[in-house]
């Protein structure tokens, strides 16, 4: 007779808080997943669309303004499978509507759904950020992503459609000038993104 099958350990949010600092620590069905802090070129695309965005629609310096938007917000979604378990995932950029988020939560996280989220990929991460995340930011209803890949020098653009399933990705490449829902209202320079 062969041996029983080991039973497969959940990991629960007592394992995420014990990865070390210097890494990024998402948990999704009860999987751990750990990656490296991001590399140059992502960190520099995550900032410098963070402060163009910030800039005209978080502050509203001559922008239309109406928008929270954070870098690296843990955010916590019920785990579908089990109670009492959450997701947690950490994208590189999200962002809410005022009237839905008018105060920050007191919590280190936030368990109100964002209305916008941008993942910067990175060879580490696409896979997991195209094959878990989005699913579940489908999933809990994110109305926009964006993913941002430095090193393709590419900005996809999704929209939630009905039932809850990403319409096909538009995609802007290089040194493009572009309006990109939900941020239409000002004009995004992608070669800032690029910059070496």
């Amino acid at each position: 007779m062969g041996q029983p099958a080991e039973k497969q350990c959940r990991a629960t949010y007592a394992d995420l808080e014990a990865v070390p600092p210097h890494k990024v620590a998402e948990l999704v069905r009860g999987t751990l997943h750990v990656f490296p802090r991001p590399a140059p070129r992502h960190a520099q695309a995550e900032t410098e669309l963070a402060t163009e965005l910030v800039g005209a629609f978080g502050r509203g310096r001559g922008g239309p303004g109406g928008w929270r938007i954070l870098v690296e917000p843990e955010l916590h979604f019920p785990d579908p499978d089990v109670p009492d378990e959450v997701d947690a995932l950490v994208p590189d950029l999200a962002g809410w509507r005022r009237e839905r988020m008018p105060e920050l939560p007191e919590t280190a996280y936030f368990a109100l759904v964002p209305d916008w989220i941008c993942e910067v990929l990175s060879p580490s991460t696409a896979s997991f950020d195209r094959d878990e995340k989005m699913p579940i930011y489908a999933r809990e209803g994110v109305r926009y992503a964006w993913l941002v890949d430095p090193l393709a020098r590419t900005l996809e653009v999704y929209v939630l459609g009905q039932e809850r399933r990403w319409g096909p990705a538009v995609v802007h490449r290089d040194a493009a000038h572009v309006r990109v829902e939900p941020f239409d209202a000002i004009e995004l320079d992608l070669s800032v993104l690029w910059a070496k």
